[in-house]
């Protein structure tokens, strides 16, 4: 017993400095969860390390009325997606996705009818974002995270997901579609933003919410100085209900914190195993 004993001894001792050189190898990743501001070996070397949580942010390109920048959506996921990531831990943020379902072009329907807008067929996005997702799986990511900025674009969301976990059944690998992250809009925060006293203020689109929450990421993309002197807000302007013009940076940040909370929850829970 001896002999086997300092015979395993012998066989494990170089194991320990393979481990220690490993760490340090982990703690050396770049500090950016960004994916694209990686290198092919640190993204191999990070999987390596157990960052195997990716998000696919899907934002949009579209009018949201005349005071605000046609990124919004892109620039709006991929602050909120960097935020998620680091507070889930072991995750990496994809690429954003910046062509969506817009609208008909023949004939122009929806925010196709405004300047601005860029739209895909549905079919071609749930096609995309499946074709992004199977190549995250197939490097050796376990969880890809769908997570759209964009109320019109939710279902096809949802169907990708289904039809990847189809896909993928047996292989360890699963898609997360995040409905929680947008739900929040409509629900949480629109009624925190009413309680507070806002309440003719919400609408649907380009209004008192969603100028908030862009003025609380990016103010650079708000016409601030537009905003104050506009008139009374219309349809005809791409604003639908509600009032953008009271909209501040303060009011946006409580939405940004609660989806990111709500994101969160949902990144543990499907990694949580079932009991």
């Amino acid at each position: 017993m001896t002999g086997l004993s300092l015979g395993l001894g012998v066989a494990c001792a170089p194991s320990a400095p393979a481990h220690a050189a490993e760490a340090s190898a982990c703690r050396q990743l770049p500090a950016s969860v960004l994916f694209e501001q990686r290198t092919w070996t640190e993204i191999r070397d990070g999987l390596a390390c157990g960052v195997t949580t990716v998000i696919i942010p899907v934002g949009g390109t579209e009018q949201s009325g005349p005071y605000i920048a046609v990124g919004k959506h892109n620039v709006r996921v991929l602050a909120q997606a960097e935020r998620i990531a680091r507070a889930a831990g072991n995750t990496l943020v994809a690429p954003v996705m910046a062509y969506v379902p817009e609208g008909g072009t023949k004939p122009r329907t929806s925010h196709m009818r405004f300047a601005g807008t860029l739209s895909i067929p549905p079919d071609v996005f749930e096609k995309l974002v499946q074709s992004a997702a199977e190549s995250l799986r197939v490097q050796g990511f376990t969880l890809v995270v769908l997570l759209g900025d964009h109320g019109g674009y939710q279902t096809q969301l949802k169907q990708a997901a289904d039809t990847l976990n189809t896909a993928w059944r047996g292989t360890g690998a699963k898609a997360l579609y995040v409905r929680a992250y947008y739900d929040v809009l409509p629900h949480q925060y629109a009624d925190w933003l009413k309680k507070n006293g806002h309440e003719k203020e919400v609408g649907l689109h380009a209004e008192l919410s969603d100028t908030a929450l862009m003025l609380a990421v990016d103010p650079t993309m708000v016409r601030q100085q537009a905003l104050r002197a506009g008139p009374a807000p219309t349809a005809a302007q791409g604003i639908y209900g509600g009032d953008p013009r009271g909209a501040s940076a303060a009011l946006g940040q409580p939405g940004l914190d609660m989806q990111v909370r709500a994101a969160t929850q949902a990144i543990e829970a499907a990694r949580t195993p079932p009991p």
